[in-house]
């Protein structure tokens, strides 16, 4: 669509001179073309007022004015244009009559009817009121829109102060994460990488080598390592238990059975060089084992699923840092379960760990 500013300015069709005897506009084919003119100011008003219609209240309301002004200039440019046009073929304004009448009059000679004897009211055509209830309804509905967003905005604004208000007092901010679709992971790797492998060499050795005091965290690798509960009693805090998956019951274990279940596994892991505890219903477990033979390694299977003592045993491999099987042991020590052991042959040094319990056959990359 041209734009308005062509509208009103660009000229009627230039007829060059030596033509103008050869062809002259008609008086139906000025008025059907005043029509395309008009219609198309018409759609270009409605589009200003569906752009009009978006942003703040007051934004809307100095954006609608301007339209507003705008069209009724471009509006009484194109009268007069037209009126210029209409003149060249007899239709001049009555010198007894004020502007605004003759204009409406030219008004109702672009529209197809007569402009003599004619009321100056005349009743406005239907495909002008439709075109205008629907240019109202748009603007209605884009104005519900900015409305529903502006009232979003209001509530992250909330949500916003009162979360300021919780990580302020623990020196944190907030990083804004592209909703993209990965943003749960993106933030875990935005909060990863300001973690640095070279801070943490240098902390173990601190704590290793020095007299720095250390805390949660050390009481924490302490009652994994232990396999032991540890209680912290303070006057002025409260109290905070740590390791209660290590609990007991008056110094002992809640079930002889899983103490036995333990005694068993050290045993077993201790007399074979290589033993895996698996499922015979686990997909993974039946991966790995098919991946350690591979290495013509010929482990001590035992199918938790399917002993009698199963649960008991799991449960055991669980306090000993087995959380799940597969569990894989090579010479007495845990190696891990299916990611450990992947993580070994990635590194290529699954095969030589093999070779020490037994393996005939070492994959070398």
């Amino acid at each position: 669509m041209m734009d308005t500013q062509e509208i009103v300015e660009k000229p009627s069709e230039t007829i060059p001179a030596n033509a103008s005897q050869k062809k002259q506009e008609t008086r139906d084919e000025m008025l059907s073309r005043h029509r395309k003119e008009i219609a198309e100011l018409q759609n270009k008003e409605i589009e200003l007022k569906k752009a009009a219609a978006k942003g703040s209240k007051a934004e809307q309301k100095a954006k609608k004015k301007q339209v507003e002004e705008q069209i009724s200039q471009l509006s009484t440019k194109l009268k007069e244009k037209h009126a210029e046009e209409l003149a060249s073929l007899g239709y001049s304004s009555s010198s007894n009559g004020n502007e605004k009448s003759n204009l409406d009059n030219l008004v109702k000679a672009i529209a197809g009817v007569s402009i003599t004897n004619q009321p100056e009211h005349s009743k406005v055509s239907k495909s002008a009121k439709r075109r205008g209830k629907r240019a109202q309804q748009e603007a209605e509905r884009e104005q519900r829109i900015q409305e529903e967003q502006s009232n979003l905005v209001s509530d992250r604004m909330i949500e916003d102060e009162k979360l300021k208000g919780k990580l302020e007092p623990l020196g944190l901010t907030v990083n804004e994460i592209k909703p993209d679709g990965h943003c749960l992971y993106r933030a875990v790797e935005d909060q990863l990488a300001v973690l640095s492998g070279d801070r943490f060499e240098n902390y173990c050795k601190d704590v290793e080598s020095t007299s720095v005091w250390g805390g949660q965290l050390e009481l924490g690798a302490l009652t994994h390592c232990l396999r032991r509960p540890i209680l912290i009693y303070s006057g002025s805090f409260p109290d905070v238990e740590m390791g209660k998956e290590y609990k007991t019951n008056g110094g002992t274990d809640s079930s002889n059975g899983t103490k036995l279940a333990m005694d068993a596994v050290t045993r077993l892991v201790a007399e074979r060089p290589l033993v895996i505890f698996s499922k015979s219903t686990c997909d993974m477990c039946h991966s790995i084992k098919t991946l350690i033979r591979g290495f013509g390694a010929n482990p001590t299977v035992y199918e938790l699923d399917q002993i009698p003592n199963g649960q008991q045993i799991e449960r055991a491999l669980q306090q000993l840092g087995c959380q799940n099987v597969p569990a894989v042991f090579i010479g007495g020590e845990c190696v891990g379960g299916d990611r450990q052991v992947m993580s070994l042959l990635v590194k290529n040094q699954l095969g030589p760990l093999l070779k020490r319990a037994g393996a005939i056959w070492v994959w070398n990359d």
